[in-house]
């Protein structure tokens, strides 16, 4: 959430990131700081009525132990008057208080300088590629072929158990599965990560702390009796860790690590770009969650891109970097790097990881704050990026290293998975 102090001194930056944004209502703007306004002086009329109660009521002290009970009476009627009248400016100050945030949260966050003009992917720039691509012969397999030749997954099965996009994984999938989650989880925390196992399900101030609500309601899976979600995303539950608390400037920053279980809708998935393990509707995926000074958070941006970078090069994957245009960014998101790895079979990029700074709009709502140095009380910034999904990188392990003898484990993964290769 955008703090409302920078419409007031910086309303023309904030029209200018809306349009990179491309936004659609930013005649919100004029609506946020005319409500400000109209707030500002209620909130001034009422420190001056709270003023005259404070004053009047010592002269009725003063009165009464001179023995002037009718003067005294006089000012206790007036006093009533002045509370009554700040009790209606607090109803109205309450009132306009609540219309400018259900404004307010409408705003998406502002694009970093560096974050470039555009709208669709195809307008996102490439930072920069590693990894070399196989040779494969022309008897290529896609994943979801593979994934049947060995008995790794079965989609079938998991749309007879719940439905499309809930995929069984069983034998050496399964096992694939467990390794890969547990290799990631001990790179994270061999880098300086905390280990974390969170809840599954968040009420709706976690989900609307990190800017899944109200902006991605219908993505997420809800739970109506309990009020419950289904998370999208560790980061949701992670980052929440911290929400209400003030830390010390020494604590920061502040590193996180989880895997969870991930659910998400994709209402409309359809079609051959979505087929077999491309998107799907509950995926395993180990996140990656830092609290950083504001001043440091972009140098830990690069940190982070870095992490997510050699882990995919542990894995001998094919991968680009690229930086996502305004257009393209999500709603929370100030910069973000995608990380995608090349199919060999599917002759396709596939996005396996996104790295984030959000500067201060999550912080913002979930008031996680430091302390400085003066004692001044600041907002954290707050980033998060994938370490890894694993659905598309199960797909690319797959078909990237397939042979006639069966599926090559990359050398990183054989301590976890037992073997070096799937036959």
């Amino acid at each position: 959430m955008l703090p409302i102090h920078l419409f007031r001194q910086n309303k023309e930056l904030v029209l200018e990131g809306l349009k990179k944004k491309h936004f659609k209502q930013p005649e919100l703007v004029d609506a946020i700081i005319d409500i400000d306004e109209r707030r500002r002086q209620l909130q001034v009329e009422n420190d001056t009525i709270a003023a005259s109660v404070n004053a009047a009521s010592k002269n009725i002290g003063q009165l009464m132990a001179k023995g002037e009970k009718e003067e005294a009476e006089k000012l206790k009627a007036e006093v009533a008057q002045y509370k009554e009248k700040a009790k209606e400016l607090s109803q109205k100050l309450a009132e306009l208080e609540t219309e400018q945030h259900d404004l307010v949260i409408q705003l998406p966050n502002l694009p970093h300088s560096s974050v470039p003009e555009g709208k669709t992917p195809e307008e996102n720039e490439v930072v920069r590629a590693g990894g070399t691509r196989p040779d494969l012969s022309a008897q290529k397999l896609p994943h979801w072929e593979l994934t049947e030749k060995y008995k790794l997954i079965d989609f079938e099965l998991g749309n007879k158990i719940t439905g499309s996009g809930f995929p069984v994984y069983m034998g050496q999938g399964a096992k694939l599965q467990r390794a890969l989650i547990s290799y990631f989880l001990n790179y994270n925390i061999d880098a300086g990560y905390k280990e974390y196992m969170p809840p599954h399900m968040v009420n709706y101030d976690t989900a609307y702390g990190t800017g899944q609500l109200p902006d991605k309601e219908g993505q997420m899976y809800h739970v109506t009796e309990d009020k419950f979600y289904l998370i999208p995303t560790a980061e949701v539950p992670v980052t929440n860790i911290y929400r209400d608390t003030i830390l010390a400037e020494a604590d920061l920053p502040v590193k996180m690590t989880a895997y969870t279980p991930c659910f998400r809708r994709e209402a409309g998935s359809y079609g051959k770009d979505v087929r077999g393990l491309n998107r799907l509707h509950q995926f395993d995926k180990v996140e990656v969650v830092q609290l950083a000074h504001p001043e440091k958070s972009y140098e830990v941006l690069e940190t982070m891109v870095a992490h997510v970078e050699k882990l995919l090069q542990s894995l001998g994957l094919e991968y680009r970097i690229l930086r996502l245009c305004a257009g393209d960014m999500s709603f929370t998101s100030a910069l973000t790097y995608d990380f995608e790895v090349y199919s060999a079979a599917q002759e396709r990029w596939l996005e396996v990881s996104s790295v984030s700074n959000f500067e201060m709009f999550q912080a913002n709502r979930m008031k996680i704050r430091f302390k400085d140095g003066s004692g001044k009380t600041q907002l954290v910034h707050t980033l998060n990026g994938s370490s890894l999904a694993l659905p598309r990188i199960v797909a690319c392990l797959l078909e990237n290293n397939q042979t006639p003898e069966g599926i090559k484990i990359p050398q990183v993964l054989q301590p976890y998975f037992g073997s070096d290769m799937i036959k």
